[in-house]
């Protein structure tokens, strides 16, 4: 049985460069969207762009193993105690909180564990994994 290897810094933060972009186009969407409808309440365009930057990450994390940017890069996120099952929506919701209040904070603690776990890991109960594990 070989040793579980674990992304490291770099994958995560181009996980993170597609999710944002995937935000812009999401927006974007919603944006021209409410722009072809006629007198959509502004509070109807506050809540769907609160609904999409704060949901985005959450919802596919805990639904599908990670987002789009996750998927795109090869990685996943899972419940550290059991790399079988994606964490809950809660914990996706708590990650993501920190992981945003933090930003780079919690990149760099990255490097303090074996595990590659940030701070928004080890509050969640999550770890990024490999989809398949790199070959040596």
């Amino acid at each position: 049985m070989s040793e579980q290897l674990y992304p490291g810094v770099f994958l995560r933060v181009k996980a993170l460069v597609i999710d944002s972009i995937m935000l812009v186009l999401m927006m974007g969407a919603v944006t021209f969207l409410f722009s072809k409808l006629e007198s959509v309440p502004e509070t109807f365009r506050i809540v769907a762009f609160v609904v999409i930057f704060v949901l985005y990450d959450p919802l596919l994390t805990s639904l599908a193993g990670g987002t789009v940017g996750h998927k795109a890069n090869g990685i996943r996120v899972k419940r550290a105690s059991n790399h079988d099952k994606n964490i809950l929506l809660p914990m996706a919701i708590l990650r993501f909180l920190i992981k945003a209040f933090l930003g780079i904070i919690s990149l760099v603690t990255l490097s303090f564990n074996d595990e590659r776990r940030g701070i928004h890991d080890l509050a969640s109960g999550s770890v990024v994994l490999y989809d398949q594990q790199p070959t040596a």
